[in-house]
This record gives C-alpha cells, sequence and structure tokens, in this order.
C-alpha cells in the first residue's frame, strides 16, 4: 500500500489528508487499528527514528512518548527501583521486572504524566502483553511498533471501543537521503540528519574533571538522541537510562533549561516520601490522582494551595504539609544528572541552573563566544562537560 488516508490534518478543517509515497512504492508503516490523523503520524514516524537509534546506540531496548511532535521522555528498558514504580503508578504491574520494555515505557510514561496525557507511543521492539497492560490503561492516542504479540494485540485493540490507533512499521525501512517538506506552497529539501550519536562522540572533555562513566555516557545517549527528534531551541536532564525532563521549542535557551530543571523537579519530588504516603480517596483514577500529585508539588508551600475543599475531594486522610523550604532542601542534596543541548550554551546561567537541580555532567555541541566561561561555571562545581562538535536542532 503506497498511500494511507487520514482522519484530518493538523485540525478537523484541513481535508483531505493523507500520507504516501512519492515514488509509488509501499509504506513502511501499517494501520492495524483505528484511524489515525496527520499529527498522530508525525508523532509516529518521529518517535519511532528515536527509539531505533537508541536501541542501535545502547543495545537497549528504548520507548517514548510522545506529544504534539516532541517527546516528553525516552527510557531504555532497566528495572525501576521500589520507589519509581510508585511514583509512575506501575508497582501493582505483574511481571513488569520481566519485561525491559514494559519497565522503558513504564519510565518514560512516568516521567511527566501531565504532558503524557493523551501522548503517542512508540517501542523499539514487539510489544508484550506487560506493556500492553500498562498503555492499556493510559489515555493515549496510539503506538507505533515493530509488531505486536497476538496477547497484546488483542488487549490493546479493544481499547477506545476498537478505535485505539496501533501501527506496526517495517524495521528495515531505510528512507531516502534527501528529504522534501512544503510550507506556504514553497518546497524545502535538505539530506536527513543521519548523524549519528554514540559514545565516540562524547571523547572530547573539556572540563577539569574527566571521570565520565559508562551508565552517564548511557544518559548522554539517550539525552542526546531524545533531542535529535525534539522541536528546538531544547535541553534535556536524564540519569538512571532516562529522559527526566525536557524543554522544547522554547525562544531562548535558558528558558529550555528551567523548563527541563522544572520538570526534572518534580520528577525527583514525586518519588519523596511524602508524595509516596500520599493516601488518596478509594476509586480516584490516576489522571486525578497525578494533578493533584502536582499541586502538592507545586511551587507554593502545599498548605497554601491544599485547602480543606481539595484535601476532602481526593484524599482519605489531609496529607502533611510540604514547604516549599523542605523541597529546596530535598533537592540540593541531589546529584548525577545528565544536561543535554540542542545547541551550544550561550550563557554560564544554564550552567548555574543545572547544577540546582542535581546536574553533575553536561554535554552540548560547543563554539559559543562565551564557551570558556560556561567551562568555568561547570568547573566551579566540578562538573564533567563534554563538547560533541554537532548541533540538533529539530523542525
Amino acid at each position: 500500500m503506497n498511500e494511507i488516508a487520514l482522519k484530518y490534518g493538523c485540525n478537523p478543517n484541513q481535508k483531505p489528508s493523507r500520507i504516501f509515497m512519492e515514488d509509488g512504492s509501499d509504506l513502511p508503516v501499517e494501520v492495524l487499528c483505528g484511524k489515525p490523523g496527520y499529527i498522530n503520524f508525525l508523532d509516529a514516524l518521529n518517535s519511532w527514528q528515536l527509539v531505533k537509534e537508541i536501541k542501535q546506540a545502547t543495545g537497549l531496548c528504548a520507548a517514548t512518548s510522545f506529544k504534539h511532535v516532541s517527546p516528553t521522555s525516552a527510557a531504555v528498558g532497566k528495572i525501576l527501583p521500589a520507589k519509581l514504580k510508585k511514583a509512575c503508578f506501575v508497582d501493582d504491574i505483574e511481571g513488569l521486572d520481566d519485561s525491559p520494555l514494559a519497565c522503558a515505557y513504564a519510565r518514560a510514561r512516568g516521567t511527566d504524566r501531565m504532558s503524557s496525557f493523551g501522548d503517542w507511543i512508540a517501542l523499539s521492539d514487539v510489544c508484550d502483553l506487560t506493556t500492553a497492560k500498562i498503555i492499556a490503561r493510559e489515555v493515549s492516542d496510539g503506538v507505533i511498533a515493530p509488531g505486536y504479540t497476538d496477547e497484546a494485540f488483542a488487549l490493546l485493540s479493544t481499547k477506545r471501543k476498537g478505535a485505539y490507533n496501533i501501527v506496526k512499521i517495517d524495521p528495515s525501512y531505510v528512507p531516502a537521503p534527501v528529504e522534501r517538506k512544503q510550507v506556504f506552497g514553497v518546497t524545502f529539501e535538505q539530506g536527513r540528519n543521519n548523524f549519528k550519536i554514540d559514545r565516540e562522540l562524547l571523547g572530547n572533555i573539556v572540563t577539569k574533571n574527566k571521570n565520565l562513566p559508562d551508565d552517564k555516557i548511557t544518559d548522554m545517549i539517550v539525552a542526546l538522541i531524545t533531542l535529535k527528534y525534539t522541536q528546538s531551541n531544547s535541553v534535556c536532564f536524564a540519569t538512571d537510562g532516562q529522559a527526566i525532563g525536557v524543554g522544547a521549542g522554547q525562544q531562548s535557551r535558558i528558558h529550555c533549561t528551567r523548563l527541563a530543571a522544572s520538570k526534572a523537579d518534580l520528577w525527583y519530588l514525586r518519588q519523596h516520601d511524602k508524595v509516596l504516603g500520599l493516601q488518596f480517596k478509594e476509586g480516584l483514577g490516576r489522571p486525578d490522582k497525578n494533578n493533584v500529585i502536582d499541586l502538592y508539588l507545586s511551587d507554593y508551600d502545599s498548605q497554601d494551595v491544599l485547602g480543606d475543599d481539595v484535601w476532602q475531594n481526593y484524599f482519605a486522610v489531609k496529607p502533611e504539609p510540604f514547604t516549599r523550604a523542605e523541597k529546596d532542601a530535598y533537592l540540593a542534596t541531589l546529584s548525577g544528572a545528565v544536561l543535554a543541548s540542542d545547541a551550544f550554551f550561550p550563557f554560564s546561567d544554564n550552567i548555574e541552573k543545572a547544577a540546582r537541580s542535581g546536574v553533575s555532567y553536561v554535554c552540548q555541541p560547543g563554539g559559543s563566544l562565551r564557551d570558556d566561561l560556561v567551562i568555568e561555571a561547570a568547573d566551579k562545581h566540578n562538573m564533567v562537560m563534554c563538547f560533541t562538535g554537532m548541533r540538533l536542532f529539530h523542525h
């Protein structure tokens, strides 16, 4: 099949809409269930490239959660610690530790649950039943994978009363080296960004501290490949094989860093004992739990935003206060995270902000007139910083 009719374009008024192969060859994708739209396939094809490249670079299966053509997170298949399982709402999933792919998606979905609400999912490997069980109970638009076990497909095909978007992709498909798109009737053409991201890219360490452990190399690879498919400008925080904060599509790099840092901070705080100990009302859904947790972890003291009307609606037991000072003290104990940027840091303020969110390792292209000041700031915080020499803009 060389053409698929879509539900509509970016908006319902943009019809007709389709994807097709200009050369008349068969499409590398097959819709097994549902009727994806234009944005669905933009998410599907970008997210598939991301997980495929992470697996090629790390040897580990990968998953990502996409919204509006940018990843909310991406992760490799590492077993989740007990606190993270609970924070990601997957501590009740039987057999989770036995499915690296399910672990990868649990991490990706659980990183920024608010942004992942209604996500598009990409899986580097054949979707198994455990992964399907996590997907089946979350609000999601669709999934793309190289295949599905019979049990996984049977479960997913019942989602949304049989209308859930399930897409299969040929993992051997290689696109043409030149790509085109139209804007305002004008055709743009460029070579595909086939730049390879791997450990060899990370050899130019420019800071005094040059101790870069293997697990942090993996985190840098995950962060950089995530940025390769994130709308620019973009910055990514990562640790333990997953992106924990993505700041996408900002005009200023410091705003990217602030946004990514705030998401990383929330990810850390969601694993705090006070949050894990919250006692919700019986039957409260995961989206409602997630929203009230974000409220509890807002920039204000929790007692200021959780008045009697709020806690009575959501909690069986009134939560303990969680003050701004307590949150700051907890975050100040953290270290070891990676910060990656799709272009150079023009000012050292990005490093200062990252240091307050537990960053110990940085990778960026370098090339700013103020590189010396950025390196000086990294040295002040005893960070390890690599210059990759390669920009990763994506639009």
